[in-house]
């Protein structure tokens, strides 16, 4: 009996001491997420900040602001929106540029957030950043909706279709291609260079093989038929998430 009494005490006390170190392990725990959530900045919460508009100013068809997010300064730009100083914004924390020089305010901005969409806070948010291209500040620019139909297009003489495109990929990147095609989207000016959507009735939407990415110094509408020769290159990463697997370049246009 008295070895049973003698080994009840030790496993209780092994037990006791489990649960000690356990709780002061919890409360390790709970002391470092609570000095990780004080280490961040009020008004800072995850991938958005929160603050006061301390200085605003119009640039083309784009709006900067400057907010005060509980002593955290921090600049920010979208698409051209009603601000006054004082108000108070719903920043998504996008796309930062570090030195990033203002051709058209002549000014240099140590860090500005170049956004898809700015929220007055408890409204509805600003205009929305041209979607599926690469956002850089003052080389932004307006965007073209897709045709609703698209024709069936023949090929070029000499050239491929846009299925082709996508199905020998391997054989044709890095080699100077022609294609030919309904224009059914069009972004003008960003990053020095006109972006083009070109369908030929080829591929499938299922997968997207049936729409080819070409950037070319010509300005062309949604709805032409445009023959054009560019070099095929792969796998671009322009940052923020635009990615293209396959792109025609510096495309020039091929008179029929």
């Amino acid at each position: 009996m008295t070895l049973r009494i003698l080994m009840s005490l030790i496993i209780a006390a092994s037990l006791g001491g489990v649960s000690a170190c356990s709780a002061e392990h919890h409360t390790e725990e709970a002391s470092q997420s609570q000095a990780e959530t004080a280490s961040q900045p009020l008004g800072v919460t995850g991938s958005t900040a929160t603050g006061t508009v301390v200085e605003t100013m119009n640039a083309g068809k784009y709006t900067y602001v400057l907010i005060d997010a509980n002593g955290t300064e921090i600049w920010a730009a979208a698409t051209r929106f009603d601000v006054a100083v004082g108000d108070t914004l719903v920043v998504p924390l996008e796309m930062p540029m570090q030195d990033f020089y203002s051709e058209s305010l002549d000014r240099t901005f140590p860090v500005v957030y170049f956004t898809s969409q700015i929220q007055h806070q408890g409204q509805a948010s600003t205009p929305a950043m041209p979607p599926g291209h690469p956002q850089v500040g003052d080389a932004m620019a307006s965007s073209h909706e897709t045709a609703n139909e698209v024709v069936a297009v023949e090929a070029a003489d000499g050239g491929v279709t846009v299925g082709q495109i996508w199905s020998e990929t391997a054989d044709l990147a890095g080699t100077s291609v022609t294609v030919r095609g309904q224009v059914v989207k069009f972004n003008g000016g960003i990053l020095g260079t006109n972006w083009v959507h070109l369908q030929d009735g080829t591929g499938s939407a299922s997968d997207g093989t049936h729409d080819l990415t070409v950037t070319t110094s010509a300005d062309v509408s949604v709805g032409d038929v445009i023959t054009v020769t560019g070099t095929l290159v792969t796998d671009q990463d322009f940052g923020a998430g635009y990615t293209y697997k396959v792109l025609l370049q510096n495309a020039e246009l091929v008179a029929d």
